[in-house]
């Protein structure tokens, strides 16, 4: 099995923390040059630093608000127009803020559209020409469970990640012929900084205490606790290597059995 990913360069999307920092750290493994994505300079270059490197790997950062859409189309045109070339993009953007949809203001879903997958779509449009180069292309969209089945209380989340998950479907029909593969990689419950909010604000609203609120989360999980986030960036740096080049448009939950479809 061809996991080698020596030669090859990615861009990580919220690479400074929780799940894109694992996945930066788990390509940085394999042997991809690693170009970190987020709007903390001094964390993406203490990030940088923390890298596997030993291979004669480059790792590089970029500082980009995807709050700022028109800023991110003239930093990522002017990076790859300095000759930059990727292999790998990963799509990954924390979520919208919880509430259920009917509550939920139209700048909410406007707001979240443009961050997820107006976004993805631009990063998409920039790399696409190299990879169809290169002969070689993995988009992987880290998105969420609720593209199989909506989780109660996430109304604009799960609105725009069944938006991120269709259009992503779309691309892998469109670029498949270039050897390009795009999929999407659908976390379950991730011991992360956004879980821990999400917990708190539950035990806040239902007069719990977070380790109940805790319990009962994991108790709805078939392996009985939520992830780690280098579990989700095992997932996602095997669809990036040469091994996976024939999987192409599918979701692939890594959620401990919690989603209850197939």
């Amino acid at each position: 099995m061809n996991l080698n990913l020596k030669g090859k360069r990615a861009l990580v999307c919220g690479s400074t923390q929780g799940i894109g920092k694992a996945v930066a750290e788990e390509l940085a493994n394999l042997g991809a040059n690693v170009t970190l994505l987020a709007r903390n300079t001094e964390r993406l270059n203490e990030v940088k630093g923390s890298l596997f490197s030993s291979g004669g790997q480059n790792h590089q950062i970029l500082t980009a608000d995807f709050t700022q859409v028109d800023a991110l189309k003239k930093i990522i045109a002017a990076h790859i127009a300095e000759g930059n070339v990727y292999h790998i993009l990963i799509n990954n953007t924390g979520g919208p803020a919880g509430g259920p949809a009917l509550n939920a203001e139209v700048d909410e879903f406007r707001n979240a559209f443009e961050q997820h997958l107006v976004c993805n779509h631009i990063l998409t449009q920039a790399l696409v020409d190299g990879m169809k180069h290169e002969t070689y292309g993995r988009i992987i969209n880290i998105i969420s469970t609720s593209v199989k089945m909506p989780i109660a209380g996430l109304g604009v989340s799960n609105t725009i990640r069944g938006a991120v998950a269709n259009w992503s479907k779309t691309l892998a029909g469109e670029l498949g012929k270039y050897g390009i593969t795009v999929n999407n990689v659908l976390p379950g419950a991730t011991a992360t900084q956004r879980l821990s909010s999400i917990i708190e604000n539950k035990a806040k609203k239902l007069g719990k205490s977070a380790e109940e609120v805790e319990e009962e989360m994991k108790r709805e999980i078939p392996a009985h606790r939520f992830a780690d986030a280098s579990e989700i960036a095992a997932a996602v740096a095997f669809l990036a290597t040469p091994a996976a080049g024939y999987i192409n448009g599918i979701n692939v939950p890594v959620d401990g059995g919690r989603t209850g479809c197939l």
